[in-house]
């Protein structure tokens, strides 16, 4: 069974997306204080993580 690096990527920036979207929504929801900011700020950066993990794939 053969992992390559963009399978690696492939599911990191899956991982990543979801856990952004999970953030967010847990700020959005969840919490309705300064907190919640702090979640949903967190959230974008992981989905910005995950947009440069996609734009490496094919090239690392």
């Amino acid at each position: 069974m053969g992992i390559n690096k963009n399978t690696i990527l492939a599911w990191a920036t899956f991982i990543m997306i979801l856990m952004g979207l999970l953030l967010i929504g847990m700020g959005a929801f969840r919490y309705n204080d300064v907190a919640g900011w702090g979640f949903a700020a967190t959230g974008i950066g992981f989905l910005a993580i995950a947009w440069v993990f996609n734009a490496l794939k094919g090239r690392v």
